[in-house]
């Protein structure tokens, strides 16, 4: 008995979905044509945080001479700002600078190593912005900036 009513059952759904398929049930949906339009993303930009404000610490190993991207005099021309790309700390640190001016020219020269401390650290390599300010002892005036980490 069982058999013939799960039979029956799936007899009738069968019949049902064969109707629905023909449009003869009354329940149908009209066909709407749908038409696909492109997609246009733009990748995202993320926003580049501003260079890592540094101090000179000193007594560094390895240290080297570094070239620095830009330098803008500010306060009247008595202070420069310079911006260059690092590694993190501890594994790259400002160690110390150098300027020397002349009537013409202030030669300002960046040197970074590693921290003493950092003698056992695993350091991973990425890229990050720095900057620091120097006072000058005159007004940089018509004087031109050099950097003397370019100087070989």
């Amino acid at each position: 008995m069982r058999r013939t009513a799960l039979l029956a059952g799936c007899l009738m759904l069968t019949a049902s979905c064969g109707a629905a398929a023909t449009g003869a049930a009354s329940h149908t949906v009209p066909h709407k044509s749908v038409t696909a339009q492109p997609v246009i993303t733009t990748p995202s930009q993320s926003p580049t945080p501003p260079p890592k404000a540094v101090k000179p610490v000193g007594d560094t190993v390895n240290t080297r001479k570094v070239p620095f991207t830009g330098a803008k005099a500010f306060d009247r021309g008595r202070k420069v700002k310079l911006v260059w790309w690092s590694g993190v700390e501890p594994c790259t640190v400002l160690d110390r600078v150098k300027v020397k001016e002349t009537s013409r020219r202030v030669t300002i020269t960046l040197y970074e190593g590693t921290a003493a401390k950092a003698k056992d650290v695993s350091c991973i390599m990425m890229a990050i912005q720095k900057t620091t300010t120097v006072k000058l002892k005159a007004p940089i005036g018509k004087r031109k900036i050099v950097d003397g980490g370019k100087q070989r």
